[in-house]
This record gives C-alpha cells, structure tokens and sequence, in this order.
C-alpha cells in the first residue's frame, strides 16, 4: 500500500524539481525503507519514535519547504486525473485553498469546474467542511503556527477548521481526487470501549478549544467558526448514541454541552440533517427516537 501511495504522487505531471515526498515512519517494528528499492531516490526519509500522527504531521511540516502541502496517510493514495485538475487550480489561479472530496472508489469522473476565490470564512459559514486534513492542497505559508495537537484522537476536527479560516483565496472542486481505504485495525475501525470512550472525551476537548477560540475572532470568522462548532456539537451527540447506546450516557453529556453553553444546538437552517436533528435532541420523545434508530 504504501509503495501504492508513493506511486500515485510519482505519476503526477509534476517532475523531480517540483515536487517534495517526505515519508515520515513513526516507529514501525520493521522499517518499510528496506523493501523500497524503486522509491528510495523518490523520497525524504525520516524516521521517529513513535508519538501519533500529529507529531508525524508536525515532523513532515518542519520539514517541508515547498510552496504547497498534501497530507496523504500511507494507506492511502491520490487519484491522477482528478488530483490533476486540482495541481491546475493551483497551478493557474494561485489559491491559499484547494478543497476537494475523498472517495473508496478508484473509478471516477474527473470534474472540470470549480468555485472560487472565496474567503474561507465564507466557505465556512456556507458549507459543512470535511475535517480530514487530506482532502486539502493549501499554502505553506497560510499555516504561519498552526500544528496539529498531540495526543488527541481525530485531530483533525480541531486543525481542520482553524486552517480554512486562513485562508485567503479559497477554491473548492467536487473532483474525487483522494482515495482511502478502510482498513481493519485502523482509527477509524477501532471499536473498543477505551477507544469509544477516548473519541468521545476528546472531540469534547476540541469542542471546547474551538469555543475559545471563536471568542477571539473577528466576526464574521466567528460566525464561520461558531457554524463548525455547532456541526462538532451534533456530531459529539450523534456519536454518543451510535457509539454508547446510553441514555444516561446521553443526557450526561447533553449537561456537558450545557454547561459550556453549547447546548441547546443553535437554532439554525444550516442543513437538513442538523435541523432534523436539533428539534428531536430537544425533547425526550425524540431522544428515545433517536436512540432507537441510530445503529
């Protein structure tokens, strides 16, 4: 998979000179370099105790010194065409930006339209944003000090957001231009109750974070923000049903929110789903609704 995933940032219409693939290896058992022999001149090797994905990430962003930046996790791999269409956003309109989509799916058309400039505070306070880091090309420079967090699970809803929010010149495509696998044995698959327990504990901890944050934007990136925060917010009660099954785990943390001001969800038409949502959390009917339905 990970010579895959190599192979596909190689076929690219991007020569030697234009590009910059740093392989970060966080504390294998056995160093996937040795059996490498065709990619070892394509790549910067780095090798690290183990210390989690963000400091993995961090380790490749300390490192990297062009001009733009694409997470790709080794499982994984990019899609030539579409990716193409995006390195030609980038390529001609100069943007802080690129969002585009991520599929399971090898086979798929190739997009040739695309909305933008924009603000990413706009693109915010319009759209619900993938919090994968990987279905973005951005600007190096747009970072400035922004890192991911270490030690939190699904870091990428707390990096995420705050990454938008720089940017400038935003350009979005419905080009599926990423591909990943569902892998067992991976975060997302881990079903363990430490595990649920933890993804919960923790997407509260960016909840609160990001609220902090918002304080201290300006508004309308504060209104971009808080509309994220609100989407966290269901997504925090959504996965506390589908991942407990627990009433009383349910209404604990229905009182987290509460108490933090983040509950009641704000009465907003942001999409159908959250204002469906919204009104069946608000009652003990639709509770009771809800955790019967959610599987």
């Amino acid at each position: 998979m990970l010579q895959e995933c190599i192979e596909s940032i190689t076929k690219l219409s991007l020569n030697a000179r234009d590009r910059e693939i740093i392989l970060i290896d966080d504390g294998t058992d056995v160093s996937q370099i040795n059996e490498m022999h065709h990619e070892r001149d394509e790549i910067i090797y780095l090798r690290q105790r183990n210390q989690g994905l963000s400091a993995a990430r961090n380790m490749g962003l300390k490192v990297a010194s062009g001009k733009y930046v694409q997470f790709i996790d080794g499982d994984d791999m990019v899609l030539t065409a579409p990716y193409e269409h995006c390195l030609d956003i980038a390529r001609y309109h100069e943007p802080d930006l690129v969002s585009f989509n991520a599929t399971n799916h090898k086979n798929v058309a190739t997009p040739m339209t695309f909305e933008g400039p924009m603000t990413g505070a706009k693109f915010m306070r319009d759209n619900n944003i993938k919090a994968s880091a990987c279905s973005y090309l951005f600007k190096k420079t747009i970072l400035s000090d922004l890192r991911f967090a270490p030690g939190l699970l699904h870091e990428d809803e707390e990096f995420t957001p705050q990454l938008i929010l720089r940017a400038e010149r935003l350009f979005t495509t419905d080009a599926d231009a990423y591909y990943y696998r569902k892998r067992e044995g991976s975060i997302m698959t881990n079903n363990s109750q430490e595990h649920r327990q933890r993804r919960l504990s923790d997407t509260l901890r960016i909840l609160l974070h990001l609220q902090e944050l918002s304080a201290t934007l300006p508004e309308l990136d504060r209104l971009a923000m808080n509309r994220r925060i609100a989407q966290l917010s269901m997504d925090f009660l959504y996965n506390t049903i589908k991942l407990t099954h627990s009433r009383k785990q349910l209404l604990e943390n229905i009182e987290l929110l509460r108490k933090h001001g983040l509950y009641p969800l704000p009465d907003r038409n942001y999409t159908r789903k959250y204002s469906l949502f919204r009104r069946a959390i608000d009652s003990r009917l639709g509770r009771m609704l809800l955790l019967t339905v959610i599987k």
